[in-house]
């Protein structure tokens, strides 16, 4: 692949690219719609990512160009700039507008983009090449910026340049992410840990719905609503900021104060999920991938009972592998009604869970999810 895309830089370019960098994807392993309640959340990087071949050029421009996408630019440098449509290079420009508000003169660059990481899966291809972009002109140019400065860079462009009002998850466990291990984060306050995640026996497969979500704003924008009314009526009794400030067994103390029991699934939920994150970190650090298996189970359980998130296109996957024997754990990722499923599957058996996975969904759906298996990655990197 690197000699591809140096033949292809070389074709664009009529020139020879100076550095390449690297940066991974991402999947939320535990703790599911709780980063919006004060609560613990468990991403990690995957093997699947971006590379960024780049060479400076002389003539005053940005070029962008990728090899998933058709669209390329050629913008002059200017002071700032603004973001134009929905095409990708938007992601890399608005990193480039962010560095130049931090007193960054930017020179004319070439820039060939190359990512594996299925677009619009959840697996946050767009945080990936924002974190790409910033980690490579942070080292080429010898900015001196900290990875967290860079984390709360990428974010102000997904939020301000791009227009999404996305959490800081996404952005740091990209940047954070190290080999074999998953981060414990608190995305309020920032506070995080790393925690030892060989999976040994097992890989991460990813299984993509390949659904359409349609009600995913809208049903979000509910739920923290729901949240929001859950902690307002606590506080009748208790001073708290976020539902994740209870554990499950101060929560039940107080939970009568709820009167409405939509609310009360939703709050359930949280508290419980909150303390499944606490135990995940606790089994994948004793290496105890079982009982991490079955946290999995029972967050999925949870997320579709009491949160209502998920649907029948990731019901019909997790169900599957809790019927399937060489899979120890599986559940949704991200913000649910489609998008992706994480299983832990015993290595030796990708291609005989791939086609009985396929076989079932498609007699179910009606059209084939997607299967990738990954590990767990490492940070973005110059190569």
């Amino acid at each position: 692949m690197k000699n591809q895309l140096q033949e292809i830089f070389q074709q664009k370019y009529q020139s020879t690219h100076e550095t390449t960098y690297f940066a991974p994807g991402r999947v939320n392993l535990i703790g599911e719609h709780i980063d919006y309640n004060g609560g613990l959340v468990m991403p990690c990087a995957i093997n699947a990512g971006t590379w960024l071949l780049l060479a400076p050029n002389n003539d005053s421009i940005l070029r962008f160009s990728s090899v998933n996408f058709e669209e390329n630019a050629e913008i002059p440098l200017q002071a700032t700039y603004q973001k134009t449509g929905k095409e990708w290079y938007n992601y890399p420009l608005g990193v480039i507008n962010e560095l130049q508000k931090e007193d960054w003169q930017c020179t004319g660059l070439d820039l060939l983009y190359y990512g594996n990481i299925p677009i619009g899966a959840g697996l946050s291809s767009s945080a990936s090449i924002e974190v790409l972009t910033a980690y490579a002109l942070n080292d080429f140019f010898k900015l001196e910026i900290d990875k967290l400065s860079l984390v709360k860079l990428c974010k102000r462009v997904e939020n301000d340049f791009i227009g999404l009002n996305s959490g800081i998850m996404d952005q740091f466990a990209v940047a954070f992410g190290e080999e074999g291990k998953a981060i414990v984060l608190n995305c309020d306050t920032l506070k995080h840990k790393m925690v030892d995640s060989r999976l040994g026996d097992y890989s991460l497969a990813i299984i993509n719905t390949n659904k359409h979500r349609t009600l995913a704003d809208s049903k979000y924008n509910e739920r923290v609503e729901e949240c929001q009314q859950a902690v307002a009526d606590l506080r009748q009794e208790i001073n708290i900021n976020y539902l994740c400030d209870l554990n499950a067994e101060k929560f039940s103390l107080h939970n009568h104060l709820i009167k409405d029991e939509t609310v009360l699934k939703r709050a359930t939920h949280v508290v419980k999920e909150n303390d499944r994150v606490h135990a995940a970190s606790k089994a994948l650090n004793e290496g105890n991938l079982i009982e991490f298996g079955r946290l999995m189970y029972a967050s999925h359980q949870s997320l579709r009972e009491l949160y209502e998130v998920s649907g029948k296109e990731l019901d019909t996957i997790v169900d599957f592998c809790a019927s399937y024997p060489n899979v120890i754990g599986a559940r949704m990722t991200g913000a649910g009604f489609g998008g992706c499923a994480i299983a832990l599957l015993k290595k030796g058996f990708e291609e005989d869970f791939a086609k009985h996975l396929s076989e079932a969904y498609f007699n179910e759906i009606g059209y084939h999810a997607t299967i990738y298996v990954q590990e767990i990655g490492d940070g973005p990197k110059r190569l």
